[in-house]
């Protein structure tokens, strides 16, 4: 091995790019999902029992919430030494915070303990969540797609989105688990820690993928040539706000068809039309099936007919889907089923070639946090209130409204989709 050789950066193999990409995303999807099926299932009796049944689920919802509204917080926060320091680095002290958020939940006293601290506790690891998450994705998205080779960046870009499918049949399967050999007295004197405890083992072992990664190519490039910048977000909101404002809205529909699809839909299946917990959770399970296959298959659509013109496709037939929610979720079980598998293999369809489209707009030197902050502000927008909204809407007007709050998300997407600037095929 010649000196020039030794003192070369080291190349990532494509297998280690994406192992590392899709596990961090997958552990750090766990943790969130887990939370928000407790939320549903454990935090109202645990943490919200003064109130009645309905408002205890809102309010439990409200702090389903503040994740939310935490991650563009996180998306500037690690954004900003994503783009400094570099994206390895900033990966890695995302996971920590939303590991440790996680681990934190599962010692929580509950409120019979000590009261109305136990919900401030609890929301404030929620926004640990959050900032972690805020971070965690536009990194994984960027160590994915800036390690492509020229035509396969949606592609590349899928494999942290498989992290989505992955992250929630493990929180499912966990809970189903606990909930066939534990009594509901056990479940819910202990058992519902285990998933947030056992997190901890996922996150050593995301750890050690990540830190055995090296830096990406394009941004060793921006470190060659000083193309970083001092103040990513300054230069993101003066140069780039376009692309940003229109990034944000056309990931609205996404956001509001995943939350519907899983938290409201648990929500109202086992509140207002009696399904078991356990039975809902299998039905769900069956329709994630549907989101992990077509992620693959709408990222390869991407890359040979072009990312703008799948996602317009499919924002549109969300719209439509909007349509047909109610006749289908009042169908019972066989139509309960049909309305997950549809509405999950729509939500793989637009999620797949998310990251690409996100990403592609912004140059090296802000990508970090221009990605980021557009994911994560249209999680603000179409996720971070789509199981209160959903569930007050149906309460009071009806389940077809909640099919027309799913289609104004669609139309809202189509915006911003119209107009992003993509080096696409057009």
């Amino acid at each position: 091995m010649t000196v020039a050789e030794t003192l070369a950066p080291p190349i990532n193999s494509a297998r280690r790019v994406l192992s590392a990409s899709m596990i961090g995303t997958t552990i750090e999807f766990f943790d969130f999902y887990i939370y928000a099926t407790a939320a549903v299932i454990v935090f109202p009796h645990l943490f919200f029992p003064a109130s009645d049944g309905n408002s205890a689920l809102l309010q439990s919802f409200a702090t389903f919430a503040i994740a939310f509204f935490a991650r563009p917080f996180g998306a500037a926060i690690f954004g900003h030494f994503g783009d400094r320091i570099g994206r390895k680095a900033t990966l890695v002290a995302a996971l920590m915070t939303m590991g440790l958020s996680t681990v934190a939940i599962g010692f929580l006293p509950t409120y019979a303990s000590i009261g109305v601290m136990a919900p401030l506790l609890l929301a404030l690891c929620r926004l640990g969540q959050g900032l972690g998450l805020g971070g965690e994705w536009g990194g994984a998205v960027l160590l994915a797609t800036e390690n492509a080779p020229e035509g396969k960046r949606s592609w590349y870009g899928m494999f942290p989105q498989l992290g989505a499918p992955a992250g929630f049949i493990l929180a499912n399967g966990i809970f189903l688990v606990l909930g066939a050999v534990m009594t509901d007295e056990q479940f819910f004197a202990y058992g519902w820690r285990i998933p947030f405890i056992a997190s901890s083992v996922l996150v050593a072992v995301g750890l050690f993928i990540r830190l055995r990664i090296a830096e990406t190519p394009e941004f060793q490039k921006a470190i060659d040539k000083a193309e970083r910048v001092a103040v990513p977000a300054a230069q993101l909101f003066r140069k780039h706000k376009l692309n940003l404002l229109l990034g944000t809205i056309g990931a609205v529909a996404t956001f509001v068809l995943f939350y519907l699809m899983t938290v409201f839909s648990l929500g109202w299946g086992t509140r207002a039309l009696g399904y078991g917990r356990e039975e809902f959770l299998v039905l769900q399970m069956i329709g994630v099936c549907a989101f992990g296959l077509t992620i693959p298959f709408s990222a390869l659509l991407s890359d040979r007919y072009g990312m703008r013109a799948v996602m317009v496709i499919v924002t549109v037939l969300i719209g439509a889907y909007g349509l047909i929610m109610a006749p289908l979720f009042g169908a019972g079980a066989p139509g309960v089923l049909a309305f997950l598998i549809i509405g999950f293999g729509l939500m793989g369809m637009t999620y797949g070639p998310l990251g690409a489209v996100l990403a592609e707009p912004f140059p090296t030197a802000v990508r970090y946090t221009g990605a980021s902050l557009a994911f994560n502000l249209a999680g603000i927008i179409g996720a971070s209130l789509a199981p209160y909204i959903a569930t007050w809407l149906a309460t009071n007007y009806g389940f077809a409204y909640v099919g027309y709050y799913m289609l104004a998300a669609a139309i809202l997407s189509l915006i911003g989709l119209a107009f992003i600037t993509l080096n696409d095929k057009e």
